[in-house]
């Protein structure tokens, strides 16, 4: 065997491709044990840090794919015709005329002109069809997201009065959160989104929405003079101390308020009643938005057509510069963008989980998926380049997206067809603007946001599936409505990430039972249900009886099903649950294993296991002067764990069918709990099966610690345990077709790590004519098992040997398993 030299040692400890674990004479002893039960021998290879860095070698093929994946128009763009396009047209036309008066009234919400918010939805239109995934989305100005920027402009000018006006504030926040965001985009990160569970968003949401309101209720009352981004109750005290100063405005926001819910019953009772022309109702309670600002308009238009310009007798959104007059590259400066960067993480959040939740919610209605990542790319692109013509932070907005869906779309490319809406009203409307209410379009953000609020069916809802979670989202409105939004969202958010925490650090295991149940099949005597009309005009039905049974030659044997020993946790607790054999226990580990939780399992598995075994011998053998002074003499006759009719410790069972990943804490725990217990059973060995833990870097790294293989005591390599093998028969008798596909694809990874597949493949022969047997997990590794069934096997079959050499008596009911196990 050629020598290796110091540098291939020293890449072999680094990298981890020294396969052999264990001593290659134990190595040689464990295969020569298979090939006694007639089963070929196979070691598993392990796991590498080569191999895992060679599976990160980007593909030609792979990159192809993730560039088609940034552009997905390239897939369905080819295919796009004139009927998706009549539809494209009429759903984009219909939003158009539906943004353009929400994008107006939004951008007062952000402390910016109307105008800006006409820029902002038009690069979102124009954009999106590009990179987005959903055909039903419209991206633009919305009502939350509105309301955050114009909290970081009023920031900025508390800190920096005079220095940066409001339009700088605004691009240079849109700017910074749009390169995060197309950094998330591109490195495909969206599936960071669903560490945010639904409670703190549905709470931010009726904060914001309680927020918005009370920003808006002094603008539709027509009173001036309250601070409507102080803390929501402090507005709403002063709003309700100040009602005697409403002017003439609040006829025209309260009315407006009352024409909108009036118009969405009438229309909604109208698509109940005359369903044959739903569409048409939804489209025009969808146009109410529209309808409203007209009609306003055009009244406001008549009372101030006469009177000279400036003077009002309501408020009016005034003179709105038509076309891209603002359209410009943002102030870069560097002290602005540190003034922005505290209030960047709240405004991420809430800017793509409006969006994706919005996205996926018509993707599950319409069958078609949608991309977290590609979805946040599309929202990174619109925030930055929107910049540049002048607009603000943008994400989905609901209402556009239901008009959008209801109007027929087609596909992604309607956006353009609504950004020539958005032309045409920043060119040719601009005057028409100038006579809005302003009272108008508080009404309109006031009927828009009330939409938005959780109902209380959902919080009894919420209640029904779990208490702690409402109690979250009642924690979320009151921080939001007593302190601020942001720190609601980030309140919200922390308690409930404490709240996984500490189930996942109190979760506990349960001790399993075997139980031998059987499949009960009902017969039906008579197979189908008679129906016959008499002459009366009356149904005879003739019904049929049905009867079970157990034993038939169609009904599958008995098997082995194992439940929780405790009755509480028990599914029928009037079922009786057996051990599996004395001193052989399972546990079964009902959330992951980590470091978190590694205290609770590992203590409650010690502390049971104690309890219901005694020691191998009735006193420990430690002198008093080398006793720990916390520790309590193992006297004979006195210690619980020298009672006489409990077992003694045979074997430990881990069913790691939630186990993933194992950390280096949790396998330290399993190293410390191993030798406690072996110090209990001295000298009898414990052994210790896992079952079904499907990670190879798991059970590498168990390996690694000593567990998977039993304790070979010098020549003896059987006499602690009972070698047994689950094996499965291999693809024997391959083709000559197949053997070449294997070599060419063991020359085409020549040097890589599925080279052991392509070996596998070429020894794919029949032995004698017949198929070979082979493992499902390496003979070097015995004690890792497929499932429990094969592990309580194993475990069962040692631990009666090793009581029959002891000359031990067992009275227990176990019964024998032996279907399915090759020994």
């Amino acid at each position: 065997m050629p020598s290796v030299s110091l540098k291939g040692k020293l890449a072999n400890k680094l990298f981890h491709t020294d396969a052999q674990q264990r001593p290659e004479s134990e190595q040689k002893a464990l295969k020569e044990l298979a090939k006694d039960a007639v089963v070929t021998p196979y070691v598993e290879e392990e796991p590498s840090v080569r191999e895992w860095i060679w599976s990160l070698k980007p593909t030609r093929e792979g990159s192809v794919k993730y560039f088609n994946s940034l552009f997905p128009f390239i897939s369905w763009m080819p295919r796009y015709n004139l009927h998706w396009m009549l539809g494209d047209a009429i759903a984009g036309l219909t939003v158009g005329f539906v943004v353009v008066p929400q994008a107006m009234a939004y951008a007062l919400l952000a402390n910016l002109s109307p105008e800006y918010g006409l820029y902002t939805s038009f690069v979102g239109a124009a954009l999106y069809w590009l990179f987005g995934t959903s055909k039903d989305i419209v991206i633009g100005t919305t009502a939350v997201g509105s309301l955050l920027v114009g909290g970081v402009i009023n920031t900025v000018e508390r800190e920096k009065p005079g220095v940066y006006t409001r339009e700088e504030v605004a691009k240079g926040l849109s700017f910074l959160s749009g390169l995060i965001l197309i950094f998330l985009g591109l490195f495909r990160l969206g599936w960071l989104i669903e560490l945010i569970p639904y409670v703190p968003i549905s709470a931010f949401v009726t904060s914001a929405s309680f927020t918005i309101i009370g920003t808006q209720l002094p603008v539709a009352l027509g009173i001036t003079g309250i601070k409507t981004r102080e803390a929501p109750y402090r507005v709403y005290i002063n709003v309700l101390r100040n009602l005697g100063k409403t002017k003439l405005d609040a006829t025209i926001g309260l009315t407006s308020i009352v024409l909108l819910f009036i118009l969405r019953d009438v229309f909604a009772k109208l698509e109940v009643r005359r369903p044959a022309k739903k569409r048409l109702w939804a489209m025009l309670s969808s146009l109410r938005l529209t309808f409203a600002i007209l009609l306003y308009t055009f009244i406001s238009w008549l009372v101030h057509r006469k009177l000279p310009k400036g003077q009002h007798k309501f408020r009016l959104v005034g003179h709105i510069e038509s076309g891209f007059k603002h359209a410009g590259v943002p102030r870069m400066s560097p002290e602005l963008f540190g003034l922005v960067a505290p209030e960047l993480p709240a405004i991420i959040i809430i800017l793509i989980i409006e969006h994706i939740a919005i996205a996926k919610s018509f993707g599950r209605i319409y069958g078609y998926t949608v991309i977290p990542s590609q979805e946040t790319l599309a929202q990174g692109v619109s925030n930055t380049l929107g910049t540049f013509i002048g607009g603000y932070a943008c994400t989905g907005s609901f209402g556009a997206s239901a008009v959008l869906t209801k109007a027929g779309v087609r596909t992604p490319l309607a956006g353009l067809f609504s950004a020539m809406i958005l032309v045409l009203a920043l060119y040719a409307l601009t005057a028409v603007f100038y006579y809005i209410p302003m009272a108008a379009l508080a009404g309109l953000i006031i009927h828009a946001v009330a939409n938005l609020m959780t109902p209380p069916s959902a919080l009894y809802k919420y209640w029904k599936l779990a208490p702690l979670e409402l109690l979250i989202w009642i924690v979320g409105v009151a921080v939001a409505l007593f302190v601020s939004l942001e720190t609601s969202i980030y309140a919200t958010i922390a308690l409930s990430f404490g709240l996984l925490l500490i189930r996942t650090a109190r979760s506990q295991g349960s001790f399993l039972g075997r139980v031998q149940i059987h499949r009960v099949v009902a017969t039906h005597t008579q197979r189908h249900t008679h129906l016959r009309a008499t002459d009366n005009d009356e149904a005879e039905t003739t019904s049929y009886s049905s009867s079970t049974h157990i034993d038939g030659a169609e009904h599958p044997p008995a098997r082995d099903a194992y439940l929780p020993l405790s009755k509480s946790r028990s599914p029928n607790p009037r079922i009786p649950v057996p051990a599996p054999y004395p001193g052989v226990f399972i546990y079964r580990f009902n959330e992951s294993f980590n470091y978190v939780n590694k205290a609770q399992h590992l203590d409650h598995l010690l502390s049971y296991i104690v309890s219901h075994t005694r020691r191998t011998k009735s006193g420990d053998g430690i002198p008093i002067k080398d006793r720990l002074w916390s520790e309590p003499l193992a006297t004979p006759g006195r210690s619980p764990s020298s009672d006489p009719s409990k077992p003694l410790l045979r074997a430990v069972i881990l069913d790691c069918g939630t186990i993933n990943h194992l950390d280096i804490t949790s396998i330290q725990g399993l190293i410390d709990t191993r030798n406690t217990l072996d110090r209990y059973a001295a000298p009898e060995i414990v052994e210790w099966h896992f079952a079904g833990l499907a990670n190879r870097w798991a059970r590498r790294a168990l390996s690694v610690a000593g567990f998977g293989v039993p304790v070979l005591r010098g020549d003896d390599r059987t006499g602690n345990w009972c070698p047994a093998y689950s094996v499965a028969s291999s693809l024997a008798g391959a083709t000559a077709e197949d053997k070449r596909k294997g070599r060419e694809m063991k020359r085409e990874v020549e040097g890589g790590d599925e080279e052991r597949v392509v070996v596998e493949m070429d020894d794919m022969t029949e032995v004698d004519g017949e198929k070979r047997l082979e493992p499902i997990y390496g003979v070097d590794r015995p004690f890792f098992h497929v499932d429990l069934v094969d592990a309580v096997d194993m475990a069962v079959r040692d631990a009666r040997r090793r009581d029959e050499m002891m000359g031990v008596h067992s009275d227990t009911n176990v019964h024998e398993h032996e279907n399915g196990s090759v020994s």
